[in-house]
């Protein structure tokens, strides 16, 4: 079997570890509130739904992630507090230097097109990487597992579906990736990746 042409990589919890309640208890310190109270105040609420799946935009968002814990939020802020809970995967992103030797590679997040915006200050080894091919997936209007996101992500790199091989942590985003004619992988571990993309001829 020949090697995809396109490696589509999730990035919280596949390029990234990533904590939402570090997250939120940066938050909570900001607003003299508590993790708990955030939490349910941003992704309890389904609110942040709505910013990945691009029903609101990112002034929007801004403006009422700090509606809802009780700070006029700043973007510096929420940059700082979505940086504090990103750790870059390092074994993941060496695996992705030697992918694109082979192939094509993206990243298509489920997130609010501010991370797309500012990604270079949320997560500076990925540009370097993936250049300008990093997809938020608000700016499609439709989020993971949709299968509309995968196929306007496609669309947007000039690639057919069966031609992709799409990764992500979360088996329901693999599942829709697959029924919008990907070829998908549930990572787990660098060690388990690396020996998946061998046998795909993409190491």
């Amino acid at each position: 079997m020949p090697p995809p042409s396109l490696v589509l990589f999730d990035m919280d919890d596949v390029l990234c570890s990533y904590s939402i309640e570090r997250r939120a208890a940066y938050l909570a310190r900001l607003a003299g509130s508590t993790t708990e109270a955030v939490l349910a105040a941003i992704w309890g609420s389904g609110f942040e739904t709505l910013a990945d799946n691009g029903t609101i935009d990112a002034e929007a968002y801004l403006r009422g992630c700090g509606e809802r814990i009780g700070h006029r939020l700043t973007l510096q802020e929420w940059i700082d507090a979505r940086r504090a809970a990103t750790a870059p995967q390092t074994e993941v992103l060496e695996l992705v230097q030697r992918v694109r030797q082979k192939a094509k590679v993206a990243v298509l997040t489920n997130n609010p097109t501010l991370v797309e915006d500012h990604i270079q200050l949320l997560f500076p080894e990925l540009p370097p990487l993936f250049g300008s091919s990093i997809y938020a997936s608000a700016g499609f209007k439709t989020a993971k597992p949709a299968a509309e996101c995968y196929q306007r992500c496609l669309s947007v790199l000039g690639i057919a579906p069966a031609d992709a091989l799409f990764i992500d942590d979360l088996p329901e985003n693999v599942a829709g990736a697959q029924a919008a004619g990907l070829a998908a992988y549930n990572f787990t571990s660098a060690h388990a990746l690396a020996e998946f993309l061998r046998g795909r001829s993409l190491l």
